[in-house]
């Protein structure tokens, strides 16, 4: 359907059908709820349709769409037995008003030195060929500037199975929830790069609010399977 997407099975249920599919290499089972067609109308355009394959083209392309814009990410999941259901038509805050995260450029950041933020953790990382990711928050302006926050993590195994949160860090004035939103897509971001788990010796009541838990020997983890 899309890059990223692979199909594990359709389920019928009482009221409509559930798409179950894998997502890049996270470790969850994802599930999308569609009603079932009751009139030869595409689920996507709301146009007629004239057969089955039609309607269910589609809706291929219907979940090509929301995919491709993040829907793993920004809207409302529910924890099932197995699987993790997708609320499509539920978005949460992936950031807080006024404010937008994305990728940091490597192998630099000296924009983020620049407005008073300490790099040699992510630096470091990157040397080491150990980074896992760097985030940036920045106020959302037509500027994109100041930059008020960053969040980088790292690999602690060859295969690329547990993360550590290492940097998570917002300037002074800037509203709690955007440390929480950096948090939250850094987990996105390892888990949809194979990470089982995510350990860190930050201790942040951000982290307990994302499902952050005390680890044996210290620190705190999250496991990244269905995670909430």
């Amino acid at each position: 359907m899309t890059e990223g997407f692979a199909a594990v099975d359709v389920v019928a249920e009482a009221d409509g059908m559930l798409v179950m599919f894998r997502w890049r290499r996270d470790p969850n089972t994802y599930a999308i709820g569609l009603e079932f067609p009751t009139a030869p109308k595409s689920p996507w355009t709301g146009l007629r349709v004239g057969s089955a394959e039609e309607w269910a083209a589609d809706v291929a392309f219907l979940l090509m769409e929301e995919l491709d814009t993040g829907l793993v990410r920004r809207v409302r999941r529910t924890v099932r037995e197995g699987h993790v259901l997708l609320h499509r038509r539920e978005a949460v805050t992936v950031w807080p008003a006024g404010y937008f995260i994305s990728q940091v450029p490597l192998p630099s950041g000296f924009w983020l030195a620049e407005a008073g933020m300490d790099v040699d953790v992510p630096r470091r990382l990157i040397a080491e060929a150990k980074l896992a990711c760097w985030l940036q928050a920045y106020v959302d302006n037509h500027r994109g500037e100041p930059y008020v926050g960053h969040v980088a993590a790292s690999w602690e195994d060859g295969g690329h199975t547990t993360a550590r949160l290492d940097v998570l860090h917002i300037q002074p004035g800037v509203p709690s929830e955007l440390r929480a939103a950096l948090a939250r897509l850094a987990v996105h971001e390892v888990a949809e790069a194979g990470a089982l788990s995510v350990v860190t010796t930050l201790d942040d009541p951000e982290l307990h609010g994302l499902g952050f838990r005390p680890a044996d020997g210290g620190g705190l983890a999250l496991d990244t399977r269905s995670r909430a």
